[in-house]
């Protein structure tokens, strides 16, 4: 299996905490330690560098505990960026900072239509955008992706509360397949995947509830939550190396390596 060098976005968690409860992990009334937080995030980054990615870094804004979480900051593929509406006012604010740095950085900038919440639900697997909804990300939304993309839209109906996003349930793993948990999705999306990927690699709900699929691949080496040992096992068994990270504080808002790092996509065919 080939690595693919790539480009990341991420955003020091530097005014991280849980200070509002928007999907079921938040529990404001939990401790939160920011600065074991920042180390966690730190080591997730350096790993990236170690394998040889860049990785690049928007400043963290002063009220914005979430804007860690870069991966919904917007979605970019082929030079072009997509910038995000999101369905909470907590986050709101989030999206015009994430949308000047892409402009800024020379990125093709178009604005949403209707509530997404970028890689979050929206991740490029081959040839095909696979687009969630159910949750966050508004079903309406995924026309206006493939008008902006050019690529094939598949919808993703997350039933799950606890998967919110469908980076929660589902990680891309090469051009080829996937890693996911069919139990967060309805009937009708499970034979979906299951027709579009049929080698695909069935996480476990124990996995699935440390934010396993929560993972960020290059091809070959897949990043993924230190604590999600059966996944990280079958994903050995088919080729791939694993590293496991620990990002316990931050999955007390419900994230994990896929959510703090966004993939910045400048040239053709989703390289």
């Amino acid at each position: 299996m080939d690595a693919i060098s790539q480009r990341y976005l991420m955003c020091r968690p530097t005014y991280f905490a849980v200070d509002y409860a928007i999907n079921p992990w938040m529990d404001p009334t939990a401790p939160v330690d920011a600065a074991l937080a920042i180390r966690q995030w730190e080591t997730l980054r350096q790993v990236y560098l170690d394998l040889g990615h860049t990785v690049e870094e928007i400043d963290p804004l002063p009220g914005l505990p979430d804007m860690v979480f870069a991966a919904n900051g917007g979605t970019v593929i082929d030079g072009r960026a997509l910038a995000v509406q999101f369905r909470d006012p907590q986050r709101a604010d989030e999206a015009p900072a994430y949308r000047a740095w892409f402009e800024a950085a020379g990125f093709e900038m178009h604005d949403p239509k209707h509530v997404n919440e970028g890689e979050g639900d929206i991740l490029l697997a081959g040839g095909l955008l696979l687009a969630g909804t159910g949750f966050r990300t508004a079903h309406a939304s995924h026309a206006q992706l493939q008008e902006i993309f050019g690529y094939p839209v598949v919808t993703l109906q997350l039933v799950d509360p606890r998967f919110y996003h469908l980076d929660t349930a589902l990680t891309v793993l090469d051009e080829r397949t996937v890693a996911y948990l069919p139990e967060a999705f309805s009937p009708g999306s499970q034979a979906a995947l299951r027709r579009l990927f049929p080698d695909a690699v069935l996480a476990t709900a124990a996995d699935a509830e440390v934010l396993g699929l929560n993972a960020v691949s290059d091809g070959r080496h897949v990043v993924l939550p230190a604590q999600a040992t059966n996944l990280a096992a079958a994903l050995r068994d088919r080729g791939y190396e694993t590293i496991g990270v620990d990002l316990s504080e931050l999955l007390k808002a419900g994230g994990g390596p896929k959510c703090c790092t966004l993939r910045l996509r400048q040239g053709k065919a989703g390289k």
